[in-house]
């Protein structure tokens, strides 16, 4: 499989044939492992693929939640109109899940630390936010973040980023985790008045559901 791609279109549709051709039967799912490739125009994150018939306006909703920073589903309702049934799932007792990148990103300031970081020191290797975290596993009952750390860079003045994934469904996960992501990467460069430079992504386990074979 290539390991560059010009936008998520081309990544999405690559890895995806590349787990239909390559991949071995893991519990419920089809899987790769460690896959890892860049995007070099990560701001070019629609994806386009016909069958997929992905929602850009959901996606979207989802990165105002984010935003936010409220772990509520709730919240999710008022944006989008409606809860995904995936959300309700996930939710615990107070309607609130972890796996709100927004909230983990502004849990104890990590957002503000990694810009601060990259302002006093561009060639820093500190501007990294940590997610999924072992050590809680305990608040995990009901919803386990995906996502390990998000790491920052600037290279050639340009903000690059890696996302580290310890698990991602291509068909539901990767479409919109990559949305939500170079949507952060784009605010952090516009908070530092740079350019966005190269998304790299990865995942430990990079899988389809059975049920999308």
């Amino acid at each position: 499989m290539k390991t560059r791609f010009n936008n998520a279109n081309e990544a999405y549709e690559a890895v995806l044939d590349e787990i239909l051709q390559e991949g071995i039967d893991f519990g419920d799912t089809k899987a790769i492992f460690n896959c890892g490739f860049y995007i070099d125009n990560p701001s070019d994150k629609t994806i386009t693929n016909a069958e997929r018939k992905w929602n850009e306006k959901y996606a979207a909703a989802e990165w105002a939640w984010y935003f936010s920073g409220d772990p509520k589903i709730s919240k999710l309702g008022e944006l989008h109109g409606n809860i995904p049934p995936i959300w309700k799932r996930m939710a615990d007792k107070h309607g609130e899940v972890n796996s709100n990148y927004g909230y983990q990103w502004q849990r104890d300031h990590q957002l503000e630390y990694v810009v601060n970081k990259l302002r006093e020191n561009p060639d820093t290797r500190h501007a990294a936010i940590s997610i999924y975290d072992a050590k809680e596993h305990h608040k995990y009952t009901y919803d386990t973040p995906c996502t390990y750390a998000v790491q920052f860079s600037i290279i050639n003045n340009k903000l690059c980023m890696s996302v580290y994934m310890r698990s991602n469904d291509i068909w539901y996960g990767f479409c919109n985790d990559q949305y939500q992501f170079a949507s952060l990467q784009k605010m952090v460069a516009d908070m530092l008045s740079i350019d966005v430079g190269w998304y790299y992504h990865h995942a430990h386990n990079m899988h389809l559901y059975n049920n999308k074979l």
